[in-house]
């Protein structure tokens, strides 16, 4: 995916390049102990610099995750320096955990991270994402969702379910998974907050991985707005339509072991998704890791990740 910002490393890195220049204010944000269900059983990223509503709304989304697929899932096996990564100036810290699917299960990979860097002018940036990719055994969309905070008042939501059919050649697909799902509920009432406008990324690649019906905003309480506000819209709205989406996404992904993909099919969507890895990690991650974390740290993660994506 096209990088813009040595910031990112994300894979839908183009958010962050057009945050960090309309968002310019300090989180002053401080590590906070872990705590919650999913951190407590899992030792991967448990959120450090996010706001207690950010940390909060991930955590839940990955307990729910774990208790819908943790017999879908294997253990971690990423090493304890990509788990817990810094920079040599400890400007930049990151953390990146994956989970694969087990042999039968139509889960390809969960990937979760954080990033918190400082930026020039003396703000902070932090985001967190989580991403759940499906293998060929099913063609029921992705799942994504990436947070990213540029102010304690500012943030920039993207939450969608990815298709991975053309939806123009198969509207019974749009008709199941958004349609029948009402999934255009969430963005519709999330569209009607006050603070809320809608998000353009300056990547066309990336609008056009996206579906009709995802969730691209930015929320903005004002520089001098009112921080208990924003946590409150994230606690909130922000929580109540990532939960329906993600319950929507593991209802579909529990289902599909009664969906019939032929050999066929299952090509194109080997291609397909292969083709979406492959730009995270050759355009995105090799470019930008290494001048956020150095060459060796961003080595290392790119190699964990190739791992995960079989690229």
């Amino acid at each position: 995916m096209q990088a813009l910002t040595s910031h990112s490393f994300k894979l839908f890195s183009p958010l962050l390049s057009s945050t960090s220049h309309r968002f310019p204010y300090s989180t002053r944000s401080s590590p906070r102990p872990s705590s919650g269900r999913a951190s407590m059983e899992r030792s991967g990223p448990d959120f450090p610099y996010l706001p207690p509503a950010h940390r909060a709304l991930i955590l839940n989304l990955l307990a729910t995750v774990d208790d819908r697929l943790g017999s879908d899932l294997l253990p971690s096996a990423v090493p304890s320096d990509v788990i817990r990564l810094q920079n040599p100036q400890g400007s930049a810290h990151g953390s990146v955990d994956i989970r694969t699917g087990s042999q039968t299960s139509p889960v390809d990979f969960v990937l979760q991270s954080w990033l918190h860097c400082q930026t020039p002018g003396g703000g902070e940036i932090n985001i967190a994402t989580l991403f759940a990719f499906l293998n060929s055994s099913t063609d029921a969309p992705h799942f994504l969702l990436e947070l990213i905070q540029g102010s304690p008042t500012s943030l920039v939501l993207l939450l969608d379910l990815l298709p991975r059919k053309d939806l123009v050649l198969h509207p019974d697909y749009l008709d199941e998974f958004y349609h029948q799902t009402d999934l255009d509920g969430p963005r519709r009432d999330l569209e009607k907050l006050p603070q809320a406008s809608p998000y353009r990324s300056s990547s066309l690649f990336i609008r056009s991985v996206l579906s009709p019906t995802a969730i691209a905003i930015t929320v903005d309480c004002g520089k001098e707005g009112d921080v208990k506000a924003m946590e409150d819209i994230v606690a909130r709205e922000i929580g109540s339509a990532a939960e329906k989406i993600i319950r929507i996404w593991l209802e579909k992904s529990a289902e599909v072991r009664g969906r019939v993909v032929g050999e066929g099919e299952k090509e194109f969507l080997e291609s397909r998704d292969g083709l979406i890895k492959r730009k995270a990690v050759e355009i995105d991650l090799a470019a930008n890791l290494p001048r956020m974390f150095g060459p060796e740290v961003a080595q290392r993660v790119v190699a964990e990740i190739q791992k995960a994506f079989r690229v």
